[in-house]
């Protein structure tokens, strides 16, 4: 009842704070959470007291797209946003030693991912420090374009990684929209300014177009992989046709250094810099406070939970945007806000 209820709210266009009935209880749905201000570091594994230097550890959890994660009685944080922060804040502090990447996302956008790749280059050549990436659930599409900008990727035994191929979600909703009556007039100068549109068939030649952009940016992404592992082997084209690994897998075909936990990650790191008494800590905002490693960055709007009915192409009211993502589920792009 309250799905239903939050979801003919919306479509009624409430903006009031709404108010729950359940069980004879009276509950308020939370207010958005408001950006408190610059990151505060948060130790969440124990070092040497006595000592000053620090490993950073980064969260990089769900889809990574250039938008902020917002949303009714929501506020997420914009993943590329968030991960340049963090970045420079490390930067500007000379305490830091060593940096972890704990990554936990099937991919994102294909201009974000390319981004915060740019991001921690730069970041890597500017500060000369070490970078471990490691993978927990999930590291596929975009977010393992990401690990391979690391000095060496670690995978846990039950990481799904890989999925290195491009998606661009497109559907024809003509029939759908027939059904309300509902028919698209467009007027335009261009005749191909609306490929890709939801209204009407998609042409031979609008294809060919979406497909050679689809395919440069495939390229990229197999070149980037190539030059980033030198031990996968070239003649090994059938591990860029999107498909993803296990941990297992993906070691033998060089595609990861090591199979490990994130303390395997964080010991890594701390040999690496010389400092086996380095302290780990999170940055995070002061009201989203870290008390574990495994802590995250709210990144998912609040409303994508509410809809209790997810239409594939209903929900593309945003631009379309070409993905480096592993999506067996087409509706993903509804829980960062696309």
């Amino acid at each position: 009842m309250l799905y239903c209820a939050c979801w003919m709210a919306l479509l009624v266009g409430c903006r009031m704070p709404m108010r729950a009935v359940t069980d004879s209880r009276v509950t308020s749905v939370t207010p958005p959470m408001v950006d408190s201000g610059p990151l505060v570091e948060m130790p969440v594994m124990a070092g040497d007291p006595s000592r000053g230097e620090r490993v950073a550890l980064i969260d990089i959890d769900g889809l990574l797209l250039n938008v902020d994660m917002t949303g009714l009685y929501s506020l997420g944080e914009n993943p590329v946003a968030i991960f340049r922060e963090k970045l420079d804040y490390i930067a500007a502090h000379r305490c830091y030693r060593a940096v972890v990447l704990r990554i936990n996302s099937p991919g994102g956008g294909t201009t974000a991912s390319d981004i915060m790749r740019r991001d921690l280059t730069a970041f890597k050549a500017r500060t000369g420090l070490p970078v471990i990436a490691c993978l927990l659930d999930v590291g596929a599409g975009g977010a393992y374009y990401l690990a391979t900008a690391a000095d060496q990727i670690i995978a846990h035994p039950t990481t799904v990684t890989g999925g290195i191929g491009v998606i661009l979600n497109l559907y024809n909703m003509q029939d759908a929209m027939a059904q309300f009556n509902v028919i698209g007039v467009p007027v335009k100068s261009g005749e191909h300014v609306d490929m890709g549109s939801l209204i009407r068939p998609q042409g031979e030649v609008d294809r060919q177009m979406l497909q050679a952009m689809a395919d440069e940016f495939h390229q990229r992404f197999q070149q980037t992989v190539q030059a980033a592992r030198p031990a996968h082997p070239r003649a090994n084209l059938d591990d860029f046709d999107g498909r993803v690994f296990t941990a297992r897998q993906a070691l033998a075909r060089g595609l990861i250094d090591s199979i490990g936990y994130l303390d395997d990650a964080v010991a890594i790191a701390r040999q690496a810099a010389g400092q086996p008494g380095a302290r780990v800590v999170l940055l995070h905002r002061r009201i989203d406070r870290a008390r574990s490693p495994y802590a995250i960055s709210p990144n998912v709007p609040l409303q994508g939970g509410m809809i209790p009915l997810s239409i594939p192409g209903l929900e593309r009211s945003r631009l379309p945007t070409f993905l480096y993502l592993w999506q067996p589920d087409p509706t993903l792009e509804r829980w960062g806000g696309k």
